[in-house]
């Protein structure tokens, strides 16, 4: 599998000179299969440029793709309406999320409705669908090649985590979560539990976090925590706070580092392969 990193920012968009070096678009993540195969994960601005590369390597033939929503906030959606695929009649795009079918349709139906966007949801020529990813059961995607496991985070409004294994390999996104409820800090660990690679929700520092308890977003240090307890190999700090630059995000990985060695930041346009 390769992991690509198309959005790595929280909360809105920073396309501020000093932060390019990681990146401004908001979250959105392209797994992609041996086999070719594509799942995303979320929606956010990154979406749009990564819409415009799978038209590009698909050289006129369709696109068949899932999505993995972990939750509706704007940073996570915001691209949506801008993910060029959804605008040919040839491509199929899945909607996958732990929310109802019909009530995840409604959510992106409603941001792109008059006043705030010029083109209905409906008027998208791509065939659409949704399906429900029930709570712990395994769920088979991309003819089987790829078997999924939703977990809660603890978010406002709820969000979920994704346990993702193919071929052996395994990949964890734990984003937009806030550490401290011990139930749901067991379910990540459980999940993360050998991992080959986990992505984690490192929005504010160890500082940070002590004015906004309550926002729903971790830390770098919780996350080498968990990737500690849990066995993992490969820890990839995500969700950048908007007020974090390059050269503090820099500075966040040299700590984080002190704590554990196999820890880097999501960057936009990286890869993380196994």
């Amino acid at each position: 599998m390769e992991l690509k990193f198309w959005g790595v920012r929280g909360s809105i968009p920073t396309p501020a000179p000093e932060n390019l070096g990681f990146g401004g678009n908001t979250t959105c993540l392209e797994l992609r299969l041996g086999n070719g195969e594509v799942v995303l994960i979320d929606g956010g601005t990154g979406a749009r440029k990564l819409g415009l590369d799978l038209i590009q390597r698909a050289e006129g033939k369709s696109i068949d793709i899932d999505i993995l929503m972990t939750h509706f906030h704007w940073d996570h959606i915001q691209g949506i309406p801008f993910f060029a695929p959804l605008y040919s009649p040839s491509n199929h795009v899945r909607f996958h999320t732990t929310k109802a079918a019909s009530e995840a349709k409604n959510i992106l139906e409603g941001q792109m409705t008059h006043p705030y966007f010029p083109v209905g949801f409906d008027l998208l020529a791509a065939k659409r669908d949704f399906s429900t990813l029930a709570g712990s059961p395994s769920h088979t995607l991309c003819n089987g090649g790829l078997k999924v496991y939703p977990f809660p985070l603890n978010h406002p409004q709820g969000a979920s985590g994704y346990r993702l294994e193919s071929n052996g390999a395994v990949i964890v996104h734990a984003c937009d979560h806030e550490h401290g409820d011990p139930s749901l800090d067991h379910v990540i660990r459980t999940h993360s539990e050998g991992a080959d690679v986990l992505v984690y929700d490192a929005q504010f520092t160890p500082e940070e976090y002590e004015i906004k308890k309550g926002w729903g977003h971790s830390t770098w240090l919780e996350g080498v925590k968990v990737a500690k307890d849990a066995g993992v190999k490969q820890l990839v700090l995500a969700h950048h706070d908007p007020s974090h630059t390059d050269e503090f995000l820099r500075a966040v990985l040299d700590s984080a580092r002190q704590q554990f060695d196999q820890v880097i930041i999501a960057r936009e346009g990286s890869s993380v392969i196994l």
